[in-house]
């Protein structure tokens, strides 16, 4: 078990942060969850302590969220979640998780300036309508979710690519996500222990955080329950710029290193 100080003053910002993110308010928040801790111990350590305070908090996010989801939302995409989680298995010896993160960045990044050129800069602009679902759109986003989730722990923006732009109530939206990453971040728990990634001492780390993970939860359901839908998508789309821009600088970072 950590008894470093440092390590503390960094970890618990990180756990707030990750739980408001679970809560409701979207990836860009939980992506500095590992970082923060990375600045007092090895990255590596930093995501091992936090995986099982993400379980926790997709427990109480699962459970704040209990009467909100979209069913057919779920039908489509995590069948193919549960593909993308084995292709990341089965190829994560060979897989640049750096290059991963550069790509799915970019991708995210493009899904942004389209809503931004379509609500505020084209002729007429306003909010595009409700998109219906696209089953085989939606199977082919949510492999790349699960592929994503598994090896570079950015599931995130392939996910809202698809959720997004279907308009739904913010609540029926969050209610919905928090069931899709409860489903995912379980399914990767069994291939993670088999490559390895679970360690004694990184779990007694994790109990003593794990206190703060369902108070974060809780108050990011919380603030996310009272926004309004003119606030909500808007704000959506922020934290997926966030994540974008995040997730294209640690992989060049990494790339141009490498």
């Amino acid at each position: 078990m950590m008894t470093d100080p440092l390590f503390y003053v960094v970890a618990i910002p990180a756990v707030i942060l990750v739980g408001l993110s679970k809560g409701g308010f979207g990836g860009a928040m939980a992506l500095l969850g590992v970082p923060l801790m990375a600045l007092a111990i090895p990255p590596v350590q930093a995501a091992a302590i936090m995986l099982p305070i993400l379980v926790l908090m997709d427990m109480v996010s699962l459970w704040s969220w209990r009467s909100h989801s979209d069913a057919r939302t779920l039908r489509i995409m995590l069948p193919g979640a549960v593909v993308g989680i084995g292709i990341g298995w089965a190829t994560a010896s060979l897989v640049t998780a750096d290059l991963i993160k550069l790509i799915v960045g970019a991708v995210a990044l493009w899904f942004v300036w389209r809503y931004v050129a379509q609500r505020y800069l084209a002729r007429g602009a306003g909010e595009a309508p409700p998109r219906g679902h696209q089953p085989v759109r939606g199977l082919i986003w949510g492999t790349l979710s699960g592929f994503t989730s598994f090896v570079s722990h950015a599931g995130g923006p392939p996910y809202q690519i698809y959720a997004l732009p279907l308009r739904q109530d913010p609540k029926t939206y969050t209610g919905t996500s928090v069931r899709y990453f409860t489903v995912v971040n379980a399914l990767k728990l069994a291939p993670y222990f088999m490559l390895g990634q679970f360690d004694a001492a990184n779990l007694k780390t994790s109990l003593a955080l794990a206190p703060i993970a369902p108070v974060a939860t809780l108050a990011g359901a919380f603030i996310v329950r009272r926004m309004k839908p003119e606030i909500f998508y808007p704000f959506m789309y922020g934290m997926v710029l966030l994540t974008a821009l995040k997730l294209i600088g640690d992989g060049l970072r990494h790339v141009m290193m490498g």
